[in-house]
């Protein structure tokens, strides 16, 4: 998929989150396919009804890359707190950021930029970067992956209880460094 391409459907999921549909009660395990008629997902919701924890961050999925035939997956960090990914890139996925709510730390190659509600930023595929909310304020962002890879099962497989620890080449990427730090 190329970028324009990419930045339009993540525009338009952003924009119009009724897109595409499935059930949120559906089972994440689901063999579902490709939507045929639009869906509303409710603020705050989860597609599939679930409550995931990253540590730094609750997530919930908005996009399901079953839903796209693995061309999308989105979904949103809310009450984001200083802390965030290692260092990484990603071979085969552009991944798309946009702030809701609060300020959050990017590092994008060498570049540190702080981005405000509002605000988004495009990380081309085999790029470096990480990100971390900033102190004093809860952040919110909505991120979304094109295409999905396996993107998905990594924040499923990183918000189970006990995490399950693959190597990052499973998901399509790679760890390059540590951490942001924002103190």
């Amino acid at each position: 998929m190329n970028r324009r391409r990419f930045v339009q459907s993540a525009g338009i999921a952003a924009a119009f989150p009724f897109v595409l549909e499935q059930p949120a009660a559906q089972a994440e395990s689901s063999t579902a396919t490709s939507a045929k008629e639009g869906r509303v997902l409710p603020a705050g919701q989860d597609i599939f009804g679930a409550t995931r924890s990253l540590g730094f961050s609750h997530i919930a999925f908005k996009v399901s890359s079953k839903e796209t035939n693995g061309n999308l997956f989105v979904f949103q960090h809310t009450d984001m707190t200083p802390g965030g990914p290692h260092l990484h890139l990603h071979f085969a996925q552009e991944e798309w950021f946009h702030v809701e709510e609060g300020e959050v730390l990017f590092q994008i190659g060498e570049k540190q930029m702080t981005l405000k509600s509002g605000d988004t930023v495009l990380v081309p595929r085999n790029t470096p970067h990480t990100f971390s909310a900033m102190p004093g304020r809860l952040a919110k962002m909505t991120i979304a992956f094109s295409p999905a890879g396996n993107m998905e099962q990594f924040f499923i497989d990183r918000a189970r209880p006990n995490p399950i620890n693959r190597d990052a080449g499973f998901y399509g990427g790679k760890v390059l460094g540590p951490p942001l730090k924002t103190t």
